[in-house]
């Protein structure tokens, strides 16, 4: 086999595993709902859409979305700042930087 064979699967697989910062898949996130997968297609529940409805659905799952990567970046700031030190340098002082 090949690796290049490999990469649907991979992309599958990283499209519907969760995702801490969004709290959902990206699946999820995209198509506000679950993916159905070969195993899941014998309980299919059909749903139906229409106008206005998919367009307030839409902007609920993206406030949804907006909300967990908000947390998820609040989170990550406060790991950072456990390590962050505040430092003063005098004026003509000599610094490194990377």
């Amino acid at each position: 086999y090949k690796w290049e064979e490999y990469i649907p699967l991979v992309e599958f697989s990283y499209n519907n595993t969760y995702h801490a910062s969004l709290n959902m898949a990206p699946f999820e996130a995209l198509y506000g709902r679950k993916c159905r997968t070969p195993v899941s297609w014998d309980n299919i529940e059909d749903r139906e859409v229409i106008g206005p409805e998919i367009l307030m659905e839409m902007e609920q799952q993206v406030k949804l979305i907006r909300e967990h990567l908000k947390e998820a970046e609040d989170r990550q700031k406060s790991y950072n700042d456990l390590k962050r030190v505040d430092r003063k340098f005098e004026l003509r002082e000599k610094v490194f930087l990377r």
